[in-house]
């Protein structure tokens, strides 16, 4: 087994799974791949299945409904740690995360904690997005630095954590099960004292299918967002995991 995991949590994704194993496999990371599908109707999960054959390091999860990506992300999470996986690296099965900056991400492992991809250190990261799209990440981005104290990109699903140094009930303090659990799970983090460094990257558009981010879902990460400055107010310490938090985050500056 490897001491690196890669996890990418999947729902209606069968245009989009086979393309990014065939190029996670071919930069030959010394890494296995997990994917956890959430029962997903357009037929992903058989098309796992089948990767998970032709590929060994392929390993596959099936969930009985669709839970929540930040459900999702805790299940990939705790196999990580149950499996004594060392490094652990999350990313979407879009197109947008490009497996090559990986490289960038491994580079840094022994500097810091985590390494978050960020898509606010050039210029050039969103020029494919739609207009409504930039400017609902911009909003949250501002957001989760005006009320969080986050300075990184809080709402990236595509990081990288140090599983030796990143205590598993700093994860399992996280309350939120949808989007919110990025912005929630970095602040937790941060506020525990781990080292965070940032990658640049640029994200293209979504390369098949639809995004799972609506309405209602960034709806429900607002409320999350406005509940967990209450909840730092009145129970600061809920976040802390026992003999840390104590002092001045440590924050490195972004590569």
């Amino acid at each position: 087994m490897s001491g690196t995991l890669i996890f990418i949590p999947t729902y209606n994704e069968r245009g989009n799974v086979e393309r990014l194993t065939e190029q996670l496999v071919a930069l030959q990371y010394d890494a296995d791949i997990l994917f956890v599908d959430d029962a997903s109707p357009d037929g992903t999960g058989d098309i796992l299945d089948a990767l998970a054959t032709r590929h060994a390091r392929v390993k596959v999860i099936h969930r009985n409904a669709k839970a929540g990506i930040g459900s999702a992300h805790m299940a990939g999470i705790r196999f990580a740690y149950a499996r004594d996986y060392q490094t652990l690296i999350s990313m979407d099965c879009d197109g947008t995360h490009p497996p090559e900056s990986i490289s960038e991400f491994l580079a840094l492992a022994g500097t810091c904690d985590v390494v978050c991809g960020s898509r606010y250190l050039r210029d050039d990261s969103l020029q494919e997005w739609t207009v409504m799209r930039v400017l609902m990440t911009k909003a949250g981005h501002f957001l989760t630095k005006s009320l969080l104290g986050i300075p990184y990109d809080a709402s990236s699903a595509f990081r990288l954590y140090d599983l030796a140094t990143v205590p598993l009930q700093a994860f399992e303090l996280v309350n939120a099960t949808g989007y919110g659990f990025f912005f929630e799970s970095l602040f937790v983090l941060q506020i525990n004292q781990m080292r965070i460094r940032e990658v640049a990257i640029r994200l293209p558009a979504r390369a098949e299918g639809n995004s799972k981010m609506d309405v209602r879902e960034a709806a429900r990460g607002l409320w999350r967002l406005f509940t967990l400055c209450a909840g730092i107010v009145l129970h600061r310490n809920h976040y802390l995991v026992n003999g840390r938090g104590q002092g001045t985050p440590h924050v490195i500056d972004a590569s």
